[in-house]
């Protein structure tokens, strides 16, 4: 029994940071239907950003996310702008798949000439710093990077749902031909939204640097769980990706700590199979299809 709640505190902890990583791709496909296959690249940039912060001025990895979340902001923006904007239409949903990939083995490629494939991770002094609650191991930077998620997620839900931007987010979701009547541009939505979700990918990949070596091709095995994530809270549901994301690192510390961490990777793909054999619109995908 020690084992299984000490399992089901780390995955809780992880799994708050999948959240954080999930919603921006939940929040890309639901403004622009759009598979961002980039997500992962995103953050494993900002890892490597962090890293470099880190080792070079010394700054603490979570203070790093002041710089990196605004320049992902940016660089999210101005890739929609400059090659997601120009398809047309009709083939836009198909060619982003493969505009996005492109996207991802170009980072890949700019991040192993810049930092060779060399596996890196962030190591503050109080890396392995924990507390003992009950009886229990409170990991410290994970106890930090889930109260991070926290708060970006929060923060994402204000802008979604107090601002401006948000009101014109959620009708372009809801029905595009209306929000563009009501005068909401979709091509400048779009461009923040974009940014937006490479943002979240910003602050989640600081975290993701510090709870997890990476490389340049951490992004492979990175984008195949967001997308079980995704997929399995329902297209498009913000609170189904972090419903779903908590519920997959539960489930993999689980089975890592009871069965092997050789299944526990598999076990991404078992639930989200299992899950869609009884729901094929995913946990949360029936009662919010279309909305944020």
């Amino acid at each position: 029994m020690h084992a299984l709640v000490q399992a089901v505190i780390l995955g809780v902890l992880t799994g708050g940071v999948y959240a954080l990583m999930a919603s921006g791709q939940t929040l890309i496909f639901g403004i622009m239907k759009v598979v961002n296959l980039a997500q992962a690249a995103f953050v494993v940039l900002a890892a490597y950003l962090t890293f470099s912060l880190f080792t070079l001025t010394g700054m603490d990895p979570f203070l790093s996310i002041l710089i990196t979340t605004p320049l992902l902001f940016v660089i999210g923006a101005v890739i929609q702008w400059t090659l997601l904007r120009p398809l047309r239409a009709d083939d836009a949903k198909e060619l982003s798949l493969l505009v996005t990939f492109a996207v991802a083995l170009g980072l890949e490629g700019l991040l192993a000439m810049t930092y060779n494939t060399t596996f890196r991770s962030v190591q503050p002094g109080y890396e392995n710093f924990s507390w003992t609650v009950a009886g229990y191991q409170v990991n410290m930077v994970r106890f930090f990077a889930f109260l991070l998620s926290l708060a970006m997620l929060g923060v994402l839900y204000l802008i979604l749902q107090r601002t401006k931007f948000g009101r014109a987010v959620r009708a372009t979701v809801q029905n595009p031909m209306s929000a563009q009547l009501l005068g909401v541009n979709s091509r400048m939505v779009a461009a923040f939204g974009f940014g937006l979700g490479a943002a979240t990918a910003a602050a989640a990949g600081a975290v993701f640097g510090l709870i997890s070596p990476f490389n340049p091709g951490s992004h492979y095995d990175l984008i195949s769980r967001l997308l079980t994530i995704v997929v399995l809270g329902g297209l498009g549901s913000i609170g189904g990706s972090i419903v779903a994301a908590l519920v997959m690192g539960v489930g993999s510390a689980v089975i890592a700590a009871l069965v092997s961490p050789i299944w526990s990777d598999f076990s991404f793909f078992v639930v989200l199979l299992l899950v869609l054999l009884v729901r094929p619109t995913g946990l949360f995908g029936a009662r919010v299809r279309g909305a944020l």
